[in-house]
């Protein structure tokens, strides 16, 4: 299935929406089933799994894109996170203070819903705020 443009957009972001909404049964609307990240197979349920725990960790986590730019199939997105992490975060003692930082993430499309994600994080970010 071809998408255009205007089509990933659109759908990127619903999938935004359905991850700020903590729609997790939802997911499988935007997400492939054998879904991969950074290299590693995790799979629609490993996905899922991986957001929930960012959420526990993170409870006003909200997805907020400040950049997007889309060549299908690739998506790439700059995200700016503005929140409160609970206890550590990457490692770091965050511990419930409030951080700002981005995440710079290419995704790509197949059949109409996200097969592969690449993602860096700016711990540098985080680090300096501590």
């Amino acid at each position: 299935m071809f998408q255009s443009r205007d089509q990933i957009l659109k759908a990127y972001q619903d999938y935004l929406a359905c991850l700020n909404a903590r729609d997790w049964e939802s997911l499988p609307r935007f997400v492939a089933e054998d879904v991969t990240r950074n290299g590693v197979r995790l799979g629609l349920s490993g996905y899922r799994a991986l957001l929930e725990g960012d959420v526990r960790a993170i409870p006003d986590l909200a997805f907020l894109p400040s950049h997007l730019a889309c060549d299908p199939p690739l998506l790439a997105a700059r995200l700016v996170f503005d929140c409160t992490p609970v206890g550590g975060l990457f490692g770091l003692p965050v511990n419930g203070r409030r951080v700002r930082f981005t995440e710079n993430v290419f995704y790509e499309y197949r059949a109409g819903r996200i097969a592969q994600v690449w993602s860096v994080i700016d711990q540098a970010a985080i680090e300096a705020q501590l």
